[in-house]
Order: C-alpha cells, then structure tokens, then sequence
C-alpha cells in the first residue's frame, strides 16, 4: 500500500502513471481520453488497505518482470496492459477476483480507446491468471504468466517476505485453515510440468523457485 505523504512513495506513483501513459497510448491510435483519470482510478485499487502483497509494488515488479521478457511476447504493450488489470480487482475472501478484474478492463479499455480485438486480447490474458498455464504457443500468455510468477523465484529473504504477505491478506483465515489451503496451491503449482515458459523463465527463475516452493510446503506439512 502506498503512502502518499511519503516522497519516495508519490515518485513511484508518478513514474507508474508515466509508465500507464506510455503505454496506453502506444497500444491505441488515432484521438482517445486524457490516460490519466484510468491511471488513478487503477492505482487507487491497487492501494486499497486490505492489501499486503497484491499492492503496488507487485503491480511495479510485474511490469518490470514484463520488461525483461518483452522479447518473447507477440504484443508487449498489451501483455503490460494485461499487468494492470490482472489483480486491480483483489478480495482474498472471493474466488472471482480475475474475472471481475478482466471486466474491468472490457469496460475500461474502450472507453480509453482500445480497439475490440486489444480489449479482448487483455482480457484473455487476464483471465489466464487463473491457472498460469497458457497453451503451447500463447507468447503473450507464457510472458504475463511469468512475470507474475516470477516472485517464487526470489532469494530466500525476498520469497519469506513475499510468503508473509500473503498471510497478512489472508489474516481472517485460521491458522490450520490457511496451513491446508496454501498447501494445497503450492502442490498444484508444484505439480506443472514447467512453472515458467519463456525461454529466460525456465533458464532464470524455474529452478530457484521449485526450491522455494517445495521449503515453504515442507515448513506448511
């Protein structure tokens, strides 16, 4: 969550609307809407208080992890697009939470100036991080996929860090509860024949974060 009486904080907010603006417009043509307004009204769901992990800071390293593979996707502005929206609906007590997310973005993205067949393709990827298992193929998919990913892949200090904030969303939660239901997601991410399809993803992040996730399982168990 950011603290706007913090400079540091209002510098990354402001570079993030840059970025938002860059990219927004890169990705339409022609006249469309002042990118501003969607910026805030996006980083302001981003900020909401009931988030630990899914905040800003992730919103920044998906897109910097984005970045990194860009040279992977078919279309980099609207996988970065996709990182926008993919958590900008966030309740840890709802299941729907990617859904309404790419809503979101089916009513926002129009009315920014995206054409259909870009709105739909941001959805699409959206959704897709339900599962994190894009087909064979999907290269936007594999990069938004890997990039949100990519916090498994994190030193043991930045991944225990990571595991806590999760707990922290999930504070309603029981203990023995949490213990079962974190397990059984660490299993099913365990259980993909590759956690990361982008060829920097399987060479950089794959092995580091199987690591990370089988220790923090055993720690669970």
């Amino acid at each position: 969550m950011a603290d706007l009486d913090d400079p540091t904080d209002r510098d990354a907010l402001d570079d993030l609307r840059a970025r938002w603006a860059r990219t927004l417009d890169a990705a339409r043509q022609g006249e469309a809407p002042d990118p501003a307004p969607y910026a805030d009204r996006l980083l302001a769901a981003w900020a909401e208080p009931h988030r630990r992990y899914h905040t800003t800071a992730h919103l920044t390293a998906v897109l910097a992890h984005v970045d990194t593979l860009a040279e992977y996707a078919e279309d980099a502005e609207l996988v970065r697009l996709a990182a926008w929206f993919h958590d900008a609906v966030y309740r840890p007590d709802r299941s729907e939470n990617e859904e309404r997310s790419a809503g979101l973005a089916e009513r926002a993205l129009p009315e920014a100036g995206l054409d259909p067949e870009a709105t739909a393709e941001v959805a699409r990827l959206v959704r897709l991080t339900v599962t994190h298992d894009p087909h064979e193929g999907d290269t936007n998919g594999e990069v938004l996929c890997d990039a949100d990913l990519a916090v498994l892949a994190g030193d043991p200090e930045e991944y225990a860090a990571y595991a806590a904030a999760v707990r922290a969303e999930y504070a309603f939660v029981p203990d023995d509860a949490f213990r079962a239901g974190r397990a059984a997601v660490l299993r099913q991410l365990l259980d993909l024949p590759r956690l990361f399809r982008t060829p920097y993803g399987m060479r950089e992040w794959e092995a580091r974060a199987r690591e990370n996730l089988t220790s923090e399982l055993e720690l669970l168990t």
